[in-house]
């Protein structure tokens, strides 16, 4: 990314950003106030999103051609309602750095797919150039300094990867694996990971879930026992996102014998250390494209240094991260949910039954009607969730809420979508059967539908007591 974009975007300098305006460039707008035009979600509404947040989403489409003065019906579609700002001084961000979905990625998603793994250090090597791996991470450590949100328009921009795995993948790097080593990681240890992985040198996995503990996390079985100056780590892990290639892993395990809640240690883990193993690459029904692997760690030592905050924090340190994870996965769902409405659409318009386009049937057109609305407010909760987490709030619940809406909503409008789609949609050429299968994940993956519930029914006091 342009070093010009990124220094006034992290010092917060938009009327330099934007030249030419004759007063001082606003901050980025918070729910309830919008200058947004009529894109994705209608005309005014009260969205989280400022200019500068669909600038940064523009980037990593479609941008040379569009940036003069006066383009401004191209841009309406990415939600700009002003292009004036997009002149000289962001022109070789926008030129050198946009296309990277349309150029570096979506061209070969369907070889990734069929071979079960994407270029994952190729990838991330092009997106940590261009800034995107460290949206929300501190300046000194590579990142551009901006708040959550950015993170989360990012993640909606990456919704127009044509599979799930790629993006889930890119997912993990930025808002999965690393927002427990930003917070509480000392100086050198972010040196030492989180830099090369803002960077897209290295490769990060998060290592929570297990064989025998996947959403009941206090359950994990690996250990952390200290002896002299390291760790040693025994045990293994299950459906590890990038786990055949990655470098380093987040690793959540029990670092003494005390309550589950308390007895838990983060420990980033270098991949090449003796003892570490990689059983087996998991062949999945859906995100073909991001590798999952089984790991297994014997007698792994581990440097006592690369503990991440306090030793028996690790829990506490990962129910936050997850917060950030799931609200990440709701925003990545948008997109792939309103393309798939979109090219339902266009499909059913021009294909026949009984003589009339199968769109002309009510059934169709007012299903497609009520999906896209489910979409807006899955959306609206989304955007509120976000902005009172960067306010420093607790959005567990809201979180939680937007995540059990979005995977029952993806699985709900995919099937129905498929369906209109016949026999067509029975078939792997098209998004919709992509989308059927790995939109699947959602209600499971990062906490399954019914944790969801129990949270919420915690934050509304109508869970039954444990005796």
């Amino acid at each position: 990314m342009a070093r010009s974009w990124r220094g006034l975007l992290a010092r917060g300098e938009w009327g330099q950003w934007r030249p030419g305006l004759s007063r001082p460039a606003r901050a980025p707008l918070r729910a309830g106030s919008s200058s947004r035009g009529p894109g994705a979600a209608g005309e005014g509404a009260p969205l989280l999103y400022s200019r500068e947040h669909y600038a940064l989403r523009a980037s990593l489409r479609k941008g040379p051609g569009l940036v003069e003065a006066g383009a401004q019906e191209a841009w309406w579609d990415q939600g700009l309602t002003d292009c004036t700002f997009l002149c000289e001084s962001t022109k070789d961000f926008v030129d050198c750095k946009a296309q990277i979905i349309d150029k570096e990625i979506n061209p070969f998603v369907d070889k990734w797919e069929e071979e079960g793994q994407f270029p994952a250090h190729k990838v991330f090597k092009t997106l940590g150039q261009a800034g995107f791996l460290g949206v929300n991470k501190p300046t000194e450590y590579g990142g551009m300094g901006l708040d959550f949100s950015y993170s989360i328009a990012v993640a909606e921009e990456l919704g127009n990867i044509h599979c799930g795995g790629v993006p889930m993948a890119i997912g993990v790097q930025t808002d999965m694996a690393t927002p427990a080593l930003t917070r509480f990681g000392s100086d050198e240890l972010k040196r030492q990971f989180l830099v090369p992985t803002i960077a897209g040198e290295v490769v990060a996995c998060l290592g929570v879930s297990e064989p025998g503990a996947g959403s009941d996390v206090a359950s994990i079985k690996t250990t952390a026992v200290r002896k002299g100056d390291d760790y040693v780590i025994n045990g293994s892990k299950m459906w590890i996102t990038s786990g055949c290639q990655a470098d380093w892993m987040c690793l959540l395990a029990n670092s003494s014998e005390g309550p589950p809640h308390q007895n838990k240690s983060l420990i980033c883990l270098p991949m090449n250390l003796p003892g570490v193993s990689i059983a087996k690459k998991i062949d999945k029904m859906g995100m073909r494209s991001s590798d999952t692997a089984q790991i297994f760690f014997e007698d792994v030592r581990v440097p006592s240094k690369y503990l991440v905050g306090e030793e028996g924090m690790g829990f506490t340190y990962q129910m936050l991260q997850f917060q950030e994870e799931r609200l990440w996965a709701v925003a990545n769902i948008l997109a792939p949910m309103e393309n798939v409405i979109q090219e339902t659409i266009d499909y059913t318009r021009q294909r026949k039954i009984y003589n009339q386009p199968v769109l002309h049937n009510q059934i169709v057109h007012f299903r497609l009607a009520e999906l896209a609305t489910e979409v807006e407010l899955v959306r609206s909760l989304l955007y509120q969730a976000v902005a009172l987490y960067i306010r420093g709030n607790d959005v567990t619940k809201f979180a939680s809420m937007a995540k059990l809406k979005a995977g029952r909503l993806a699985r709900e409008l995919s099937d129905n979508c498929l369906q209109f789609w016949g026999g067509m949609g029975f078939t792997n050429d098209v998004l919709v059967s992509r989308l059927y299968r790995d939109s699947r994940l959602l209600s499971i993956g990062a906490g399954a539908d019914e944790v969801m519930l129990s949270i919420i029914c915690k934050y509304m006091e109508t869970l039954p007591q444990k005796k």
